[in-house]
């Protein structure tokens, strides 16, 4: 079941008229964990048993940590949670990818090697539940957060079904505490929670599906040799699509869990005004970028022990991270290059450290950093390293046998929303959403929502599953 369906407002309403009846908040909690796994299920019924194991596992080693008093048996409990929890990942997740590749260096010592047909099925959600469940026994084995004192608010955390299978990757400390005690919207948050939803379906199945799929598909289908125009055409509108894809699942989760009185973590914020690759990953995909630094860049180190260690656990961060988003080698490049843009960003900011740049100079380095930002998305988007070759090659103008491949009105459309796209975001980079409707005319604001709201009706039919599902 996916946010822009039919089948989800019908889904929607059932809880939304649930949670307001007059139960116990026992009773309300059971009825969110039910609606979660029937919201799961609904994709693929028997891939809720993982969700029950991982909850399971890790809601018994968590109490295994805090009951435990010597340290090996606590190294027992937390490696239990990480071998069930990284194991069913990588299975799923990885198990073609390190066959393939185990085969291809099998065959470079010379012995041939033909791996099994694999017909595994990668759950949707799992990089992002695992990560959430990962977080609640590494925050009690690090002594920074307490087991739940029950199994429900737990299990409600787990499968919450906003952030379920494509985030904000949500911390235990962040929601758990909210389920203890019972929640409602007030007329307000409802209002701008369904408000919210409107806008992330908007960017979703309007930008993403309706006008920036289609072009991106045309460039990078393989098919032909593009120009410079059609690469860098096609490439800004993956920049465009995969914005409004994720940032519009996120601002709709947002939005959902807001009409039943609970709050999410903001995952976008306003990221294509970022100056600089620091301030990218603190506006782009935010829990994910918290949760690498938190539990993968700070352990390796970070920035406490010297400059190599440092660029060491910048670079494995980010390699890890562009491997997290799917399991190839492309992702690989494409983590590897925001790891140096970090890296050289670093050396850059350290020799110059007395530098303050002006208006005209900010808003040139935040063009460099889109325009760097784009040449990776160029890895993330190209299914093989050939392609990602051919689409860069034309981006630099390299491309003599190009063929036309875009029509002028689909460069006009791309170019006008990816311009749109970029001014919002350079208006809105000190803002908040909230703040930023807040000031606005409520009828301008019911204007632009009734806009928004028929033009997702109107695009309804033509709208595809959301990009990050596959990771």
């Amino acid at each position: 079941m996916v946010f822009n369906s039919l089948v989800f407002v019908v889904f929607f309403a059932i809880v939304l008229l649930l949670h307001a009846m007059p139960f116990p908040w026992r009773v309300k909690k059971v009825n969110l964990l039910v609606a979660s796994y029937i919201f799961y299920a609904a994709w693929n019924p028997p891939f809720v048993i993982l969700l029950w194991v991982s909850t399971v596992v890790d809601w018994f080693a968590a109490r295994g940590l805090a009951q435990a008093e010597q340290q090996w048996k606590r190294r027992a409990w937390m490696l239990l949670s990480i071998v069930v929890s990284l194991g069913l990942l990588c299975y799923f997740k990885y198990g073609h990818f390190l066959v393939e590749n185990f085969a291809h260096l099998v065959s470079l010592a010379g012995f041939k090697y033909s791996p099994p047909q694999s017909s595994i099925v990668l759950p949707i959600g799992i990089s992002f539940y695992t990560f959430a469940t990962m977080s609640y026994t590494l925050d009690i084995y690090l002594r920074r957060a307490v087991p739940a004192r029950n199994f429900l608010d737990y299990a409600l955390f787990v499968t919450f079904f906003p952030h379920l299978v494509a985030g904000p990757i949500m911390r235990p400390t962040e929601l758990v505490p909210q389920f203890e005690v019972p929640h409602k919207a007030t007329p307000d948050q409802l209002r701008f929670g369904l408000a919210l939803m409107t806008l992330g379906l908007f960017e979703k199945a309007v930008l993403a599906d309706g006008f920036l799929g289609p072009v991106v598909d045309q460039v990078y289908n393989g098919r032909v040799v593009p120009g410079f125009v059609d690469a860098w055409v096609g490439t800004l509108a993956f920049s465009g699509q995969i914005f409004c894809d994720f940032a519009g699942y996120s601002i709709t989760a947002i939005g959902a869990a807001l009409c039943l009185g609970f709050a999410l973590s903001d995952n976008f914020r306003f990221p294509y005004a970022a100056i600089g690759f620091t301030d990218f990953w603190r506006r782009w995909h935010i829990t994910l970028s918290a949760w690498l630094r938190d539990y993968l860049y700070i352990p390796l180190g970070g920035n406490r022990h010297g400059d190599a260690r440092t660029y060491f656990s910048l670079m494995a961060t980010m390699l890890i991270g562009g491997l997290w988003h799917g399991a190839s080698w492309t992702f690989v490049v494409w983590g590897g290059l925001h790891g140096l843009y970090l890296s050289v960003e670093r050396v850059l900011r350290k020799r110059f450290s007395g530098y303050r740049p002006g208006p005209i100079a900010s808003a040139g380095l935040g063009l460099l950093t889109f325009v760097l930002v784009n040449v990776a998305w160029v890895f993330f988007r190209a299914k093989t390293f050939h392609q990602a070759m051919v689409i860069l090659r034309g981006m630099f103008g390299r491309n003599a046998h190009a063929e036309p491949v875009l029509a002028a009105i689909y460069i006009i459309t791309t170019m006008m929303i990816i311009g749109g796209l970029l001014l919002a975001h350079s208006f809105m980079r000190n803002q908040t959403l909230e703040a930023a409707i807040g000031r606005a005319h409520p009828t301008a604001l019911t204007a632009l929502w009734t806009i928004m709201a028929f033009a997702v009706v109107i695009q309804h039919g033509e709208s595809n599953g959301f990009i990050y599902f596959q990771f």
